[in-house]
Protein backbone atom coordinates (compact mmCIF):
# COMPACT_ATOMS: atom_id res chain seq x y z
CA UNK A 1 0.00 0.00 0.00
CA UNK A 2 2.72 2.18 0.53
CA UNK A 3 4.59 1.08 -2.30
CA UNK A 4 1.39 2.17 -4.44
CA UNK A 5 1.23 5.40 -2.86
CA UNK A 6 4.98 6.61 -2.65
CA UNK A 7 4.33 5.69 -6.66
CA UNK A 8 0.56 7.66 -7.05
CA UNK A 9 2.65 10.62 -5.53
CA UNK A 10 5.93 10.86 -8.36
CA UNK A 11 3.15 10.69 -11.19
CA UNK A 12 1.40 13.37 -10.06
CA UNK A 13 4.51 15.13 -9.33
CA UNK A 14 5.97 14.49 -13.01
CA UNK A 15 2.41 15.89 -14.05
CA UNK A 16 2.49 19.28 -12.30
CA UNK A 17 6.34 19.39 -13.38
CA UNK A 18 5.33 18.48 -17.38
CA UNK A 19 2.14 21.24 -17.01
CA UNK A 20 4.25 24.26 -15.55
CA UNK A 21 6.52 23.79 -18.26
CA UNK A 22 4.67 23.71 -21.07
CA UNK A 23 2.96 26.86 -19.60
CA UNK A 24 5.57 28.57 -19.01
CA UNK A 25 7.10 28.14 -22.50
CA UNK A 26 3.45 29.23 -23.90
CA UNK A 27 3.85 32.66 -21.30
CA UNK A 28 7.22 33.13 -22.09
CA UNK A 29 6.86 33.22 -25.96
CA UNK A 30 3.97 35.71 -25.42
CA UNK A 31 4.56 38.23 -23.95
CA UNK A 32 3.30 41.52 -25.52
CA UNK A 33 5.26 44.97 -25.49
CA UNK A 34 4.14 48.03 -25.14
CA UNK A 35 3.69 50.14 -28.26
CA UNK A 36 6.81 52.47 -28.53
CA UNK A 37 8.25 55.13 -30.26
CA UNK A 38 11.39 55.32 -32.25
CA UNK A 39 12.39 58.73 -33.54
CA UNK A 40 8.94 60.21 -33.17
CA UNK A 41 7.34 57.49 -35.25
CA UNK A 42 4.83 55.23 -34.00
CA UNK A 43 6.28 51.68 -33.85
CA UNK A 44 4.01 48.33 -34.71
CA UNK A 45 2.57 46.48 -32.16
CA UNK A 46 4.91 43.34 -32.02
CA UNK A 47 5.79 40.68 -29.30
CA UNK A 48 8.49 40.85 -27.16
CA UNK A 49 9.80 37.25 -27.04
CA UNK A 50 11.42 36.12 -24.08
CA UNK A 51 14.46 33.53 -23.82
CA UNK A 52 13.45 30.05 -22.12
CA UNK A 53 15.92 29.16 -20.43
CA UNK A 54 15.09 25.65 -19.31
CA UNK A 55 13.28 24.32 -22.01
CA UNK A 56 14.52 23.41 -25.46
CA UNK A 57 11.16 23.40 -28.09
CA UNK A 58 10.51 19.92 -29.74
CA UNK A 59 11.42 21.87 -33.16
CA UNK A 60 13.69 24.55 -34.37
CA UNK A 61 12.76 27.50 -33.14
CA UNK A 62 14.17 30.57 -34.47
CA UNK A 63 14.06 32.92 -31.45
CA UNK A 64 14.96 30.03 -29.07
CA UNK A 65 17.95 29.60 -31.15
CA UNK A 66 18.78 33.58 -31.64
CA UNK A 67 18.20 33.58 -27.62
CA UNK A 68 21.00 31.01 -27.11
CA UNK A 69 23.24 33.08 -29.46
CA UNK A 70 23.15 36.21 -27.80
CA UNK A 71 24.43 34.07 -24.52
CA UNK A 72 22.76 36.50 -21.97
CA UNK A 73 24.99 36.99 -19.05
CA UNK A 74 23.39 34.46 -15.80
CA UNK A 75 24.01 34.54 -12.35
CA UNK A 76 26.82 31.79 -12.72
CA UNK A 77 28.84 29.77 -16.16
CA UNK A 78 28.13 26.43 -15.51
CA UNK A 79 29.77 23.01 -16.95
CA UNK A 80 31.43 19.71 -17.13
CA UNK A 81 35.19 21.03 -17.16
CA UNK A 82 37.62 18.94 -14.86
CA UNK A 83 35.12 16.17 -14.61
CA UNK A 84 36.84 12.77 -14.96
CA UNK A 85 37.61 9.21 -12.45
CA UNK A 86 39.00 10.46 -9.32
CA UNK A 87 42.55 8.38 -9.92
CA UNK A 88 43.15 10.91 -13.10
CA UNK A 89 45.22 13.90 -13.37
CA UNK A 90 44.81 16.80 -15.80
CA UNK A 91 47.86 17.21 -17.22
CA UNK A 92 47.36 20.03 -19.73
CA UNK A 93 43.89 22.60 -21.12
CA UNK A 94 43.59 24.00 -24.19
CA UNK A 95 41.36 26.81 -24.57
CA UNK A 96 39.59 28.10 -27.51
CA UNK A 97 36.81 31.00 -26.98
CA UNK A 98 34.71 33.52 -29.66
CA UNK A 99 35.10 36.99 -28.42
CA UNK A 100 32.10 38.07 -26.27
CA UNK A 101 28.68 39.95 -27.18
CA UNK A 102 29.72 42.97 -29.65
CA UNK A 103 28.25 46.26 -31.52
CA UNK A 104 27.58 45.24 -34.92
CA UNK A 105 29.60 45.30 -38.05
CA UNK A 106 27.39 46.54 -40.49
CA UNK A 107 24.46 48.92 -40.43
CA UNK A 108 20.93 48.38 -41.82
CA UNK A 109 21.01 51.61 -44.86
CA UNK A 110 19.05 54.77 -43.39
CA UNK A 111 18.18 53.66 -40.23
CA UNK A 112 19.35 54.67 -36.71
CA UNK A 113 22.13 52.33 -35.41
CA UNK A 114 21.71 51.05 -32.05
CA UNK A 115 22.43 53.20 -28.92
CA UNK A 116 24.58 51.27 -26.94
CA UNK A 117 27.15 52.58 -24.26
CA UNK A 118 30.68 50.86 -24.23
CA UNK A 119 31.79 52.56 -20.96
CA UNK A 120 31.64 49.70 -18.38
CA UNK A 121 29.83 50.64 -15.15
CA UNK A 122 29.34 48.21 -12.87
CA UNK A 123 26.02 49.40 -11.49
CA UNK A 124 24.91 48.71 -15.26
CA UNK A 125 23.35 44.90 -16.13
CA UNK A 126 24.76 42.79 -16.79
CA UNK A 127 27.34 43.41 -14.29
CA UNK A 128 29.97 41.31 -12.51
CA UNK A 129 32.20 41.28 -8.93
CA UNK A 130 34.99 41.76 -10.93
CA UNK A 131 34.06 44.21 -13.30
CA UNK A 132 35.67 47.39 -11.48
CA UNK A 133 38.82 45.51 -10.58
CA UNK A 134 39.18 44.45 -14.04
CA UNK A 135 38.61 47.78 -15.38
CA UNK A 136 41.84 49.01 -13.02
CA UNK A 137 43.76 46.50 -13.84
CA UNK A 138 43.61 46.83 -17.13
CA UNK A 139 44.22 51.03 -16.30
CA UNK A 140 47.33 50.36 -15.27
CA UNK A 141 50.60 50.74 -17.13
CA UNK A 142 51.85 47.46 -18.20
CA UNK A 143 55.00 45.91 -18.55
CA UNK A 144 53.14 43.01 -20.13
CA UNK A 145 54.83 41.40 -23.21
CA UNK A 146 52.52 41.75 -26.66
CA UNK A 147 53.19 41.72 -30.11
CA UNK A 148 53.17 45.26 -31.76
CA UNK A 149 50.20 44.64 -33.53
CA UNK A 150 48.38 44.03 -30.32
CA UNK A 151 50.16 46.83 -28.12
CA UNK A 152 47.96 49.66 -29.99
CA UNK A 153 44.95 48.17 -29.06
CA UNK A 154 42.73 49.25 -26.25
CA UNK A 155 42.75 46.65 -23.40
CA UNK A 156 38.97 47.27 -22.79
CA UNK A 157 35.82 49.12 -24.15
CA UNK A 158 35.63 52.49 -22.97
CA UNK A 159 33.26 54.44 -25.76
CA UNK A 160 30.16 56.13 -24.56
CA UNK A 161 28.76 55.19 -27.97
CA UNK A 162 29.76 52.04 -28.76
CA UNK A 163 31.92 52.05 -31.99
CA UNK A 164 31.58 49.22 -34.94
CA UNK A 165 32.41 45.57 -33.87
CA UNK A 166 33.69 46.47 -30.33
CA UNK A 167 32.98 44.73 -27.58
CA UNK A 168 30.20 45.48 -24.85
CA UNK A 169 30.07 45.44 -21.27
CA UNK A 170 27.81 42.06 -21.57
CA UNK A 171 30.69 40.93 -23.73
CA UNK A 172 33.42 41.97 -21.23
CA UNK A 173 31.11 40.17 -18.53
CA UNK A 174 30.30 37.11 -20.50
CA UNK A 175 34.30 36.19 -20.34
CA UNK A 176 34.78 37.15 -16.59
CA UNK A 177 32.14 34.69 -16.14
CA UNK A 178 33.53 32.05 -18.10
CA UNK A 179 37.30 32.73 -16.54
CA UNK A 180 35.36 32.56 -13.15
CA UNK A 181 34.43 29.11 -13.65
CA UNK A 182 37.56 28.07 -15.54
CA UNK A 183 39.80 29.06 -12.26
CA UNK A 184 37.27 27.17 -10.17
CA UNK A 185 37.53 23.99 -11.96
CA UNK A 186 41.32 24.38 -13.34
CA UNK A 187 43.19 26.23 -10.60
CA UNK A 188 41.16 26.19 -7.27
CA UNK A 189 40.55 22.27 -7.74
CA UNK A 190 43.14 21.01 -10.09
CA UNK A 191 46.30 22.90 -9.18
CA UNK A 192 47.18 23.22 -12.70
CA UNK A 193 48.87 26.18 -12.36
CA UNK A 194 51.19 26.82 -9.74
CA UNK A 195 50.82 29.31 -7.28
CA UNK A 196 54.47 31.30 -8.90
CA UNK A 197 53.28 30.25 -12.25
CA UNK A 198 55.45 32.21 -14.97
CA UNK A 199 55.29 33.31 -18.67
CA UNK A 200 56.31 29.64 -19.49
CA UNK A 201 52.66 27.98 -17.93
CA UNK A 202 50.40 30.18 -19.99
CA UNK A 203 50.38 30.50 -23.80
CA UNK A 204 47.62 32.79 -25.15
CA UNK A 205 47.02 34.03 -28.37
CA UNK A 206 44.67 36.66 -29.94
CA UNK A 207 43.49 38.20 -33.49
CA UNK A 208 44.27 41.58 -34.29
CA UNK A 209 40.85 42.77 -33.11
CA UNK A 210 40.11 44.61 -30.11
CA UNK A 211 37.35 42.41 -29.11
CA UNK A 212 39.21 39.36 -29.38
CA UNK A 213 42.45 40.85 -26.82
CA UNK A 214 39.75 42.23 -24.59
CA UNK A 215 37.61 39.08 -24.49
CA UNK A 216 41.07 37.21 -23.64
CA UNK A 217 41.70 39.38 -20.87
CA UNK A 218 38.58 39.48 -19.49
CA UNK A 219 38.97 35.52 -19.29
CA UNK A 220 42.59 35.42 -17.54
CA UNK A 221 41.57 38.24 -15.09
CA UNK A 222 38.83 36.02 -13.36
CA UNK A 223 41.28 33.03 -14.22
CA UNK A 224 43.86 34.87 -12.47
CA UNK A 225 42.97 37.82 -10.65
CA UNK A 226 45.37 40.72 -10.51
CA UNK A 227 47.87 38.85 -12.71
CA UNK A 228 51.28 40.02 -12.99
CA UNK A 229 51.63 41.96 -16.15
CA UNK A 230 55.21 40.96 -16.55
CA UNK A 231 54.23 37.44 -16.52
CA UNK A 232 51.84 37.54 -19.00
CA UNK A 233 53.19 36.82 -23.22
CA UNK A 234 50.29 37.35 -25.43
CA UNK A 235 50.83 36.92 -29.04
CA UNK A 236 49.22 37.99 -32.00
CA UNK A 237 47.74 35.43 -34.95
CA UNK A 238 47.33 37.06 -38.00
CA UNK A 239 44.59 34.87 -39.54
CA UNK A 240 41.51 33.87 -38.40
CA UNK A 241 41.64 30.80 -38.71
CA UNK A 242 45.07 30.48 -36.68
CA UNK A 243 46.85 28.77 -39.48
CA UNK A 244 50.10 30.89 -38.63
CA UNK A 245 53.65 29.60 -41.24
CA UNK A 246 50.94 26.65 -42.78
CA UNK A 247 48.02 28.95 -44.22
CA UNK A 248 49.17 27.99 -47.98
CA UNK A 249 46.09 25.73 -48.87
CA UNK A 250 44.90 26.18 -52.37
CA UNK A 251 42.26 23.50 -52.34
CA UNK A 252 41.05 25.00 -48.73
CA UNK A 253 40.45 27.99 -50.65
CA UNK A 254 38.31 25.62 -53.64
CA UNK A 255 35.91 24.69 -50.56
CA UNK A 256 35.69 27.55 -49.02
CA UNK A 257 34.22 29.17 -52.55
CA UNK A 258 31.93 25.99 -53.48
CA UNK A 259 30.61 26.37 -50.14
CA UNK A 260 29.75 29.83 -50.48
CA UNK A 261 28.68 28.93 -53.64
CA UNK A 262 26.15 26.25 -52.06
CA UNK A 263 24.74 29.42 -49.32
CA UNK A 264 24.00 31.38 -52.58
CA UNK A 265 22.17 28.69 -54.20
CA UNK A 266 20.06 27.96 -51.07
CA UNK A 267 19.31 31.79 -50.73
CA UNK A 268 18.52 32.13 -54.35
CA UNK A 269 16.00 29.25 -53.88
CA UNK A 270 14.02 30.47 -51.06
CA UNK A 271 11.35 32.39 -51.69
CA UNK A 272 10.12 33.50 -48.69
CA UNK A 273 13.49 34.87 -47.60
CA UNK A 274 13.75 36.65 -50.86
CA UNK A 275 10.29 38.57 -49.90
CA UNK A 276 11.48 39.75 -46.98
CA UNK A 277 14.52 41.49 -48.20
CA UNK A 278 12.21 43.01 -50.99
CA UNK A 279 9.70 44.16 -47.53
CA UNK A 280 12.29 45.19 -45.97
CA UNK A 281 14.34 47.56 -48.47
CA UNK A 282 10.70 49.38 -48.92
CA UNK A 283 10.82 50.17 -45.40
CA UNK A 284 14.18 51.52 -45.04
CA UNK A 285 13.78 52.81 -48.95
CA UNK A 286 16.81 51.66 -50.60
CA UNK A 287 17.48 48.55 -53.20
CA UNK A 288 16.87 44.90 -51.95
CA UNK A 289 20.53 44.36 -53.48
CA UNK A 290 21.89 47.26 -51.29
CA UNK A 291 20.13 45.65 -48.27
CA UNK A 292 21.37 42.28 -48.85
CA UNK A 293 24.60 43.36 -48.98
CA UNK A 294 24.20 45.37 -45.56
CA UNK A 295 24.31 41.48 -43.77
CA UNK A 296 20.61 43.15 -42.10
CA UNK A 297 20.77 39.74 -39.55
CA UNK A 298 24.02 40.95 -37.78
CA UNK A 299 22.65 45.08 -36.61
CA UNK A 300 18.94 42.83 -36.05
CA UNK A 301 20.73 40.34 -33.98
CA UNK A 302 22.75 43.05 -31.87
CA UNK A 303 18.79 44.59 -31.43
CA UNK A 304 17.68 41.45 -30.57
CA UNK A 305 19.74 40.20 -28.02
CA UNK A 306 20.01 43.87 -26.33
CA UNK A 307 16.47 44.13 -26.44
CA UNK A 308 16.27 46.96 -28.29
CA UNK A 309 13.32 47.43 -30.79
CA UNK A 310 14.44 46.96 -34.56
CA UNK A 311 14.39 49.66 -37.21
CA UNK A 312 11.77 51.89 -38.21
CA UNK A 313 10.76 54.82 -40.72
CA UNK A 314 8.03 56.37 -42.13
CA UNK A 315 7.25 53.53 -44.00
CA UNK A 316 6.98 51.14 -41.49
CA UNK A 317 9.15 49.21 -39.25
CA UNK A 318 11.13 46.07 -39.63
CA UNK A 319 9.32 43.96 -37.19
CA UNK A 320 10.33 40.20 -35.30
CA UNK A 321 8.26 38.24 -38.67
CA UNK A 322 11.21 39.67 -40.64
CA UNK A 323 13.91 38.72 -38.23
CA UNK A 324 12.55 35.36 -38.00
CA UNK A 325 12.53 34.43 -41.71
CA UNK A 326 15.77 35.73 -41.69
CA UNK A 327 16.95 33.43 -38.65
CA UNK A 328 15.35 30.65 -39.85
CA UNK A 329 17.26 30.60 -43.45
CA UNK A 330 20.20 30.90 -41.32
CA UNK A 331 19.45 27.44 -39.52
CA UNK A 332 18.29 25.57 -42.75
CA UNK A 333 21.55 26.60 -44.01
CA UNK A 334 23.42 24.85 -40.99
CA UNK A 335 21.68 22.21 -41.73
CA UNK A 336 22.25 21.62 -45.71
CA UNK A 337 25.74 22.74 -44.69
CA UNK A 338 26.02 19.75 -42.54
CA UNK A 339 24.59 17.47 -45.57
CA UNK A 340 26.74 18.46 -48.71
CA UNK A 341 30.15 18.29 -46.88
CA UNK A 342 31.87 20.97 -48.81
CA UNK A 343 32.35 23.56 -45.52
CA UNK A 344 33.22 19.70 -43.75
CA UNK A 345 36.07 19.60 -46.16
CA UNK A 346 36.90 23.40 -45.72
CA UNK A 347 37.15 22.59 -42.22
CA UNK A 348 39.80 19.97 -42.12
CA UNK A 349 42.19 21.71 -44.29
CA UNK A 350 41.32 24.80 -42.11
CA UNK A 351 41.94 23.37 -38.75
CA UNK A 352 44.47 21.12 -39.13
CA UNK A 353 47.88 23.37 -38.49
CA UNK A 354 45.53 24.97 -35.11
CA UNK A 355 45.06 20.93 -34.14
CA UNK A 356 48.29 20.09 -35.12
CA UNK A 357 49.78 22.35 -33.15
CA UNK A 358 47.21 21.54 -29.96
CA UNK A 359 48.90 18.11 -30.43
CA UNK A 360 52.51 19.13 -30.32
CA UNK A 361 51.99 21.12 -27.36
CA UNK A 362 50.39 18.07 -25.49
CA UNK A 363 53.01 16.01 -26.42
CA UNK A 364 55.36 18.27 -24.74
CA UNK A 365 53.76 17.97 -21.75
CA UNK A 366 53.74 13.96 -22.01
CA UNK A 367 57.11 14.07 -22.21
CA UNK A 368 57.30 15.31 -19.05
CA UNK A 369 58.19 19.69 -20.19
CA UNK A 370 55.86 21.60 -17.84
CA UNK A 371 55.20 24.65 -19.82
CA UNK A 372 52.38 25.81 -22.06
CA UNK A 373 50.07 23.84 -19.54
CA UNK A 374 47.57 26.06 -20.46
CA UNK A 375 46.89 27.43 -23.90
CA UNK A 376 44.21 29.88 -24.39
CA UNK A 377 43.06 31.43 -28.05
CA UNK A 378 40.99 34.38 -28.09
CA UNK A 379 38.90 33.85 -31.34
CA UNK A 380 36.00 34.42 -33.84
CA UNK A 381 33.01 32.65 -34.54
CA UNK A 382 34.97 31.74 -38.05
CA UNK A 383 37.41 30.32 -35.85
CA UNK A 384 35.51 27.68 -33.55
CA UNK A 385 33.21 26.82 -36.04
CA UNK A 386 35.20 24.90 -38.72
CA UNK A 387 36.84 23.68 -35.83
CA UNK A 388 33.77 21.89 -34.12
CA UNK A 389 33.30 20.92 -38.07
CA UNK A 390 36.92 19.43 -38.17
CA UNK A 391 35.92 16.98 -35.19
CA UNK A 392 32.68 15.57 -36.34
CA UNK A 393 30.97 18.12 -33.96
CA UNK A 394 28.18 18.31 -36.61
CA UNK A 395 24.88 19.15 -34.92
CA UNK A 396 26.50 21.55 -32.17
CA UNK A 397 24.76 24.97 -32.67
CA UNK A 398 26.97 27.87 -34.37
CA UNK A 399 29.15 29.77 -32.39
CA UNK A 400 27.69 31.75 -29.64
CA UNK A 401 28.87 34.77 -28.53
CA UNK A 402 31.61 33.96 -25.43
CA UNK A 403 31.67 30.55 -26.70
CA UNK A 404 33.92 28.07 -25.31
CA UNK A 405 35.65 24.72 -26.65
CA UNK A 406 38.31 23.03 -24.19
CA UNK A 407 40.39 20.16 -24.67
CA UNK A 408 41.82 18.65 -21.89
CA UNK A 409 44.67 16.16 -21.40
CA UNK A 410 44.46 13.51 -18.58
CA UNK A 411 46.90 10.77 -17.63
CA UNK A 412 45.63 7.50 -16.21
CA UNK A 413 46.57 6.04 -13.14
CA UNK A 414 50.07 4.86 -12.37
CA UNK A 415 51.23 7.18 -14.88
CA UNK A 416 50.28 5.05 -17.87
CA UNK A 417 47.71 5.66 -20.95
CA UNK A 418 46.44 9.45 -21.78
CA UNK A 419 43.45 10.48 -22.32
CA UNK A 420 41.55 13.03 -23.91
CA UNK A 421 38.38 15.04 -22.94
CA UNK A 422 36.54 18.12 -25.38
CA UNK A 423 33.78 20.41 -23.76
CA UNK A 424 31.85 22.65 -25.82
CA UNK A 425 30.26 25.21 -23.62
CA UNK A 426 30.60 23.13 -20.66
CA UNK A 427 29.54 20.09 -22.53
CA UNK A 428 30.98 16.70 -22.87
CA UNK A 429 31.22 16.21 -26.26
CA UNK A 430 34.55 13.86 -26.94
CA UNK A 431 32.32 10.69 -27.72
CA UNK A 432 30.59 12.59 -30.39
CA UNK A 433 33.61 13.53 -32.22
CA UNK A 434 34.12 11.58 -35.21
CA UNK A 435 37.78 9.76 -33.42
CA UNK A 436 35.88 8.56 -30.58
CA UNK A 437 32.24 8.40 -31.19
CA UNK A 438 32.87 4.45 -31.58
CA UNK A 439 34.99 4.06 -28.42
CA UNK A 440 33.52 2.08 -25.69
CA UNK A 441 32.81 4.42 -22.92
CA UNK A 442 32.04 1.65 -20.59
CA UNK A 443 35.02 -0.27 -21.35
CA UNK A 444 38.19 -0.47 -18.85
CA UNK A 445 38.94 3.00 -20.02
CA UNK A 446 35.72 5.12 -19.94
CA UNK A 447 37.75 8.13 -21.27
CA UNK A 448 38.87 8.85 -25.28
CA UNK A 449 42.53 7.75 -25.45
CA UNK A 450 44.98 10.31 -26.67
CA UNK A 451 46.12 8.05 -29.51
CA UNK A 452 42.60 8.34 -31.17
CA UNK A 453 43.08 12.65 -31.16
CA UNK A 454 47.00 12.27 -32.31
CA UNK A 455 45.82 9.59 -34.53
CA UNK A 456 43.14 11.80 -36.47
CA UNK A 457 45.29 14.97 -36.85
CA UNK A 458 48.15 13.42 -38.02
CA UNK A 459 46.81 11.46 -40.09
CA UNK A 460 43.15 10.43 -40.39
CA UNK A 461 42.08 13.81 -41.25
CA UNK A 462 43.23 13.71 -44.84
CA UNK A 463 41.51 10.58 -45.73
CA UNK A 464 38.62 12.10 -47.60
CA UNK A 465 41.22 14.05 -49.41
CA UNK A 466 43.15 10.12 -50.57
CA UNK A 467 45.92 12.19 -48.98
CA UNK A 468 48.31 11.22 -46.00
CA UNK A 469 49.60 14.46 -45.16
CA UNK A 470 48.45 18.31 -45.02
CA UNK A 471 51.10 19.71 -47.56
CA UNK A 472 49.39 16.65 -50.34
CA UNK A 473 45.83 17.59 -49.24
CA UNK A 474 46.38 20.97 -50.04
CA UNK A 475 47.71 20.61 -53.48
CA UNK A 476 46.20 17.99 -54.59
CA UNK A 477 43.66 18.55 -57.34
CA UNK A 478 40.48 16.50 -57.30
CA UNK A 479 38.26 17.91 -59.88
Amino acid sequence: QIFRSVFLLIQMLFLLHTMLTVSNYIILHLIPVTIIKDNGLNAKNRKKVMPDLFTEPPVVDPIYEANAYCNIPNITEHGFEGHAPPDHRLLSVHVMIRHGDRYPLYAIPKTKRPAIDCILAPDRKPSHPHLEAFVNHMSKPTKGHMDSSLNGLPRYPSHSVCETGELTQTGVVQHLLNGQHLRDIYIRKHKLLPSDWTTKHLYVESTGKSRTLQSGLALLYSLLPDFEWQKLVIRHQWSTIFCSSSCDCPMRNHYLEEEQRRQYNLRMKNSQLEQTYVDMAKIVGVPTRQLRAANPIDSLLCHFCHNISFPCTESGCIDREHFKVIKAHQLEDEQERREKKLYYKYALLATHPLLNQTVSRMHHVLRGKKEEVFALYSAHDVTVSPVLNALGLLEARFPRFAARLIFELWQGPKNKNYFIRILYNGDDVTFQTSFCRKHNRHSKWPLCPFENFASFVQKEMFAVFNSTDYYDACHRRVF
